[in-house]
């Protein structure tokens, strides 16, 4: 099975030596998303809310790149700068997904690149 590479302008590009995503056959592997705008290369705000949701919209960029999107996604994981935005962050979260939600974990962290508040990531099963 080879990997293909998944880019998109419609996320932030990497910026070191990795993939914003990998498809291994139907696996879509989804490299941890910033909450930066791609558009403006940008945090797109201060608040764990806006930060939330932009790292979603990053993920379901890099998804759609892939031909798929957050209804295929099976796990993700949540990196949180503090353990206190959980609730905020789990609000949002519940508004990109629905019936069967995928597995997560969801920790805190010491540090994020550029000193985001969160950072996901994902994996997705193309469905047929």
């Amino acid at each position: 099975m080879a990997k293909q590479q998944v880019q998109t302008s419609n996320a932030p590009a990497a910026i070191g030596p990795y993939s914003q995503g990998i498809r291994a056959g139907e696996t879509i592997y989804v490299s941890g998303q910033l909450p930066i705008n791609p558009a403006t290369g940008s945090f797109a705000g201060e608040d764990i809310t806006a930060q939330t949701k932009q790292s979603l919209e990053n993920i379901r960029a890099v998804l759609a790149a892939a031909g798929t999107d957050m209804a295929d996604i099976v796990k993700t994981t949540v990196f949180l700068k503090d353990m206190e935005d959980f609730a905020a962050m789990n609000k949002v979260y519940a508004e990109f997904f629905t019936g069967a939600c995928p597995a997560r974990s969801a920790v805190q962290v010491a540090c994020l690149p550029k000193n985001a508040r969160i950072e996901i990531e994902a994996v997705a099963v193309r469905s047929e």
